[in-house]
Parts: C-alpha cells; structure tokens; sequence
C-alpha cells in the first residue's frame, strides 16, 4: 500500500477532522485562550471530545483533579477498543507507542477495516495515525488563529465527529461477519440513553 493510498484511506477522516477541529479551535480563541494552546493540545492531547471538555471546564474554572476524573472517564472507552488492537501492536517497534498514543475512535475504525498487507502493516497504521493526527491539529490551529478575524457560526458543526464514527462503524460491520457485539453494544447504550433521559424528567 502505497503513501497516496493510504491518504485516500483517511480522507473520510479528514473531512470530519478538519472542520471539526476548526470548531474547536474557534470555541478556543472565543474563551481569549492563545492559538499555541491548540496546536500543543492537538500535538500532545490529541483526544476531540477531550479537548472539548477542557475549555468547557476552562471556562468554569474546574480544578485541577474535576478535570482529570472528568477526562478519564469520557476516554475509558478508548481501553475497551484498544485492547482488540494488542495483537496487532505486539510485533511492531517503538512507533506502537505512538500508535497507541493516537488511537481515536476513527483511527481505530480505519485499522479495523482497511486491507493492509502484514509486511506493511506498521508503516501504514503509521501513517494512517500520522495522517488524521495532522489533519486535526491543522484545523485546530486554522479555527484558532481565524477565529478573531473571520465572524463564524459553528452551532452544530461538534456533530460531524459523531457523524464520521456512525459511517465508519457501518463499514466495520459489513466487513465483520461477527455481528453480535455491534447488537450488543448497540442495546446496552439504548438502555442508557433512555435511562438518562428517563431520569432527567424526573
């Protein structure tokens, strides 16, 4: 698999990253934090969902330890996926630290069903982590340093993220002949989702 390959495997994660990056980034500017405040927490965070809760417990002025519990319970998900990836991780050098580091929902999703020959398997899973980690930080630094210049509203554009994860669970599931954990899993946060809602009316 070639490098143009695998960046036309990543383009549907592009076209979610970049805008939605860029919405993070604007959210950034419009709470007065600095734009290197996002290209040093794409580069080194990197976690959409999680940055985004950041600013929201910036701006409420959370401590220290509210942020952490609040961050590591929204990304606990992240050690259910990865442990599918172990034995795909286990034969590769120090760049599995690095592949560890960037394993998003998407990234995860493109692993799972992209066709990578075993001999290149490293370099591309390399690349395809490299590539949507890039394409976040350039939308997140874009949004930042366009956000006190250009006037933009970005009411729903955070949805795009769960849009590009529902699309790429529907490709895993056709090329998994194993069904029973997506109706598995797909019951259980039902079940939450309507005990959620169930309860806040109460």
């Amino acid at each position: 698999m070639n490098f143009l390959s695998i960046v036309k495997l990543t383009i549907p994660v592009m076209m979610g990253y970049i805008p939605l990056g860029m919405a993070f980034g604007l959210l950034l500017s419009k709470l007065l934090i600095p734009w290197y405040y996002a290209l040093f927490m794409s580069m080194f965070i990197f976690a959409g969902s999680g940055q985004f809760l950041a600013l929201t417990l910036f701006a409420s002025q959370a401590t220290i330890l509210e942020i952490g519990i609040a961050t590591f319970l929204l990304n606990l998900r992240h050690t259910f996926y990865g442990l599918s990836m172990i034995s795909a991780f286990k034969d590769f050098s120090w760049k599995k630290h690095y592949l560890i580091f960037g394993l998003t929902d998407e990234t995860f999703a493109l692993l799972k069903t992209s066709d990578v020959p075993e001999a290149n398997r490293e370099r591309a899973y390399l690349l395809i982590t490299a590539l949507n980690q890039s394409y976040w930080i350039f939308g997140s630094v874009a949004g930042a340093l366009l956000g006190n210049i250009l006037p933009f509203n970005y009411e729903g554009i955070e949805f795009s993220l769960t849009a590009l994860f529902v699309v790429l669970s529907i490709e895993l599931y056709k090329k998994n002949r194993l069904h029973k954990p997506f109706f598995c899993s797909t019951y259980h946060w039902t079940f939450l989702a309507w005990c959620y809602f169930h309860l806040k009316k109460c």
